[in-house]
C-alpha cells in the first residue's frame, strides 16, 4: 500500500489554503479599486482641464467672473494662506508633539486629556472651524476677512493631524538612540535636535503633508474667514480667494465656468503633488544626514 504524501514546503503541487487565496483576492481587489478610482479622477481632470492649462492661465487676472482670463490671484492667495498656516502650525505642533512623546508619561492624565482632545478636534467638520475663525479671528481680533484670518483658522485645523503624526514619529525612534546619547553625555535638548528630530522626520513629513493637503483643499472655513475676492492681494490683511473657493464658485455659482473650474482643479492637484514631492525629498535628505550622524 502506497501512502500519498504532500510536500508543503516546495514543489509545483503545493496546496494553498482557501482562506489565504481569498485574503489575497480581497487585498488585491482593494488595491486595484483604489488605483482605478485615482486614475479615473485624475484622468477626468486632465481630460477636461488640460485644454485650459497654459502659462497665460497661470499668470493672468480672472475675467468675466472667472470664465476667462487666469487664476494668478488665486494661486498667490492660496500660497499666502498656506504660508501663514504653516508658520503658525509647525512650531506649535512640533513643541506639543515633543511634550507628549518625550516629557509626558504614557499613562498620565494630562497626556491622555491632550491626546483625546486632539483626536476629537481632528474629526470636527471644517465648517465648525470656519465659524470659530469667523467669530474669533475676524470679529474679536478685528482681522476682518483676510488672508491672515484664513491662515490662522487653517492652522487650527492642521494642528491635531500634525501633532498626532509627529508624536508617533518621535515614539517610533528606538530607545537605544536615547540611551546612547545619554551615555555620551549629550543633553536632552541636544539629543532631541541632533538625534531624535532627524530620525522622526518621516512621521513629521507625513503629518505635514496631510495637513497641507487639508489646508489647500479647504473651502468652507476659508469662505467665512479669508473671503472670496478674486483680486491680487497686496498684504496679509487683504481678502483673498483661494483656489478651492474659486473652483467651488466656478462649478456651482457661475454658469459656463466648468471649463475654468477643471483647469483650476488641475493646477491645485499639481500644487499638491509638487509639495508632496518636495517634502519627501527634504525628509529623505534629513533622514540620511541623521542616520549618518548617529
Amino acid at each position: 500500500m502506497v501512502s500519498e504524501t504532500y510536500n508543503t514546503d516546495r514543489g509545483p503541487f503545493k496546496r494553498v489554503p482557501a482562506k489565504e487565496v481569498f485574503a489575497s483576492m480581497v487585498v488585491w481587489g482593494a488595491a486595484i479599486s483604489v488605483a482605478a478610482a485615482f486614475t479615473w479622477i485624475v484622468g477626468d481632470l486632465l481630460w477636461h482641464g488640460l485644454p485650459r492649462f497654459s502659462w497665460a492661465f497661470l499668470t493672468a487676472e480672472p475675467l468675466d467672473a472667472g470664465r476667462g482670463g487666469g487664476i494668478a490671484p488665486m494661486i498667490v492667495s492660496s500660497l499666502l494662506i498656506l504660508v501663514v498656516c504653516l508658520v503658525v502650525a509647525i512650531p506649535i505642533g512640533l513643541g506639543t508633539a515633543v511634550l507628549l512623546a518625550e516629557f509626558t508619561p504614557d499613562r498620565g492624565r494630562f497626556g491622555w486629556l491632550v491626546r483625546r482632545s486632539l483626536d476629537v478636534l481632528a474629526g470636527v467638520p471644517s465648517i465648525v472651524f470656519g465659524l470659530f475663525g469667523g467669530l474669533f479671528f475676524v470679529e474679536v481680533l478685528g482681522l476682518g476677512y483676510s488672508i491672515l484670518a484664513g491662515g490662522l483658522t487653517l492652522a487650527c485645523m492642521v494642528l491635531p493631524i500634525f501633532i498626532r503624526a509627529a508624536e508617533v514619529g518621535f515614539r517610533s525612534v528606538d530607545d537605544a538612540h536615547r540611551l546612547a546619547s545619554a551615555a555620551l553625555g549629550m543633553t536632552r535638548t541636544t539629543t532631541l535636535v541632533k538625534v531624535l528630530l532627524p530620525l522622526a522626520m518621516p512621521g513629521l513629513v507625513v503629518g505635514l503633508v496631510l495637513g497641507i493637503g487639508r489646508a489647500l483643499a479647504e473651502t468652507a472655513a476659508l469662505l467665512l474667514t479669508s473671503g472670496s475676492v478674486d483680486r491680487m492681494p497686496e498684504s496679509l490683511t487683504d481678502s483673498g480667494r483661494a483656489l478651492s473657493i474659486h473652483i467651488y464658485e466656478l462649478a456651482s455659482n457661475i454658469p459656463g465656468g466648468q471649463e475654468a473650474a477643471y483647469g483650476s482643479a488641475v493646477v491645485l492637484v499639481m500644487m499638491l503633488l509638487g509639495i508632496n514631492l518636495i517634502a519627501g525629498l527634504i525628509s529623505h535628505r534629513l533622514l540620511r544626514r541623521g542616520v549618518v550622524a548617529v
